[in-house]
C-alpha cells in the first residue's frame, strides 16, 4: 500500500522504537544499528528516538531494559519515552496491591523476578491473597531504584513530529488529537485498528503484534512481539521518506 505523502520535520531524523518487552539483547543491538544508520544518514539538525511503551513485562530482563534507557540513552538524540499499558499496570500494582492479578498474569511476574522480587509458585501456581500481594508489593518498593520509579511516573502518553504523532496502542477515531483519553491511548485497539479515516497525523503504534510492520494509509503499527518472535522494530522517518530496522535472534 502506498502511503500518502506525509513528512518528518524538515532537519529531523525520526527513530520509533516499538514495544521491548523486556528484550534487554535486542533492545541493546537496535540501539547500535540506529546509530550506525543515523551516521550514514547526513546531517541533520535534530535526531530524535520515541520509545511507544511496553517496555517491561514477558521478556528476560525489563529492569535491564530501563537501565540501557537511563544510563546508556542514544548519544546525540533527544530520547523520548511514552507509556504503554504494562507500565499503566505496573504503576497501577505500585499504588494498590489488589491490582497486582491482572498485572502478575499478563507478564508481570517476569518483571518482578528482574528486579529480584522472588514469586512462590512451588504449589503450581500464584496463591494470590492479599497477605501475598501486599508482601511482593512491599518486596517490590523496597528493590525498585529510585530512578527506575520516576521514569515510569514520568512517562509521557504522546509525542508529536511532523505529520505524525506517536503514542503507544492508538488513538479513538473521530476524537480530536489534543482531546483523547488516557486509557484509549494506553489500551484501545479493535475501534482504532478496523478504522480507515484519517486521522490528520500518521498514527505510530505498537501494542498489537503483527508479522511484521503494518503500513496503513493512516497509521503505521510496529510492535512485531520481541518477546515472542525474537524481532524488535524501529521505524525510521526522514523527510518524505520511512523505512524499518528490525533486530533479530539471530543479530544477537
Amino acid at each position: 500500500m502506498n502511503l500518502r505523502p506525509r513528512s518528518a520535520p524538515e532537519g529531523t531524523l525520526v527513530y520509533a522504537i516499538g514495544d521491548v518487552h523486556g528484550c534487554d539483547r535486542h533492545l541493546e543491538r537496535l540501539h547500535e544499528r540506529i546509530l550506525e544508520d543515523a551516521s550514514s544518514a547526513g546531517d541533520f539538525d535534530r535526531r530524535v528516538a520515541i520509545y511507544l511503551g511496553d517496555y517491561v513485562d514477558r521478556g528476560p530482563d525489563s529492569k535491564r531494559v530501563v537501565d540501557i534507557l537511563l544510563e546508556q540513552p542514544l548519544e546525540g538524540f533527544e530520547c523520548h519515552y511514552l507509556i504503554g499499558n504494562h507500565e499503566a499496570f505496573l504503576l497501577d500494582f505500585l499504588q494498590d496491591a489488589e491490582m497486582g492479578p491482572g498485572w502478575l498474569f499478563n507478564g508481570g511476574v517476569a518483571t518482578l523476578e528482574s528486579y529480584g522480587v522472588s514469586i512462590d509458585t512451588s504449589g503450581g501456581g500464584l496463591a494470590l491473597t492479599f497477605d501475598v500481594l501486599a508482601d511482593i508489593q512491599e518486596n517490590f518498593m523496597e528493590k525498585l531504584p529510585d530512578a527506575h520509579r520516576k521514569f515510569y511516573e514520568t512517562l509521557a502518553l504522546s509525542k508529536t513530529e511532523g505529520d505524525y504523532f506517536f503514542v503507544h496502542a492508538g488513538i479513538r477515531p473521530g476524537v480530536p488529537l489534543d482531546e483523547q483519553a488516557e486509557d484509549d491511548m494506553i489500551w484501545i485497539r479493535d475501534e482504532f485498528l478496523e478504522s480507515s479515516v484519517d486521522h490528520g497525523k500518521v498514527i505510530v503504534h505498537g501494542h498489537t503484534i503483527t508479522q511484521a510492520p503494518e503500513l496503513r494509509d493512516n497509521r503505521i503499527g510496529i510492535d512485531t512481539g520481541a518477546f515472542a518472535t525474537g524481532i524488535l522494530t524501529a521505524l525510521v522517518l526522514e523527510n518524505h521518506e520511512f523505512d524499518t530496522l528490525q533486530i533479530t535472534d539471530k543479530d544477537l
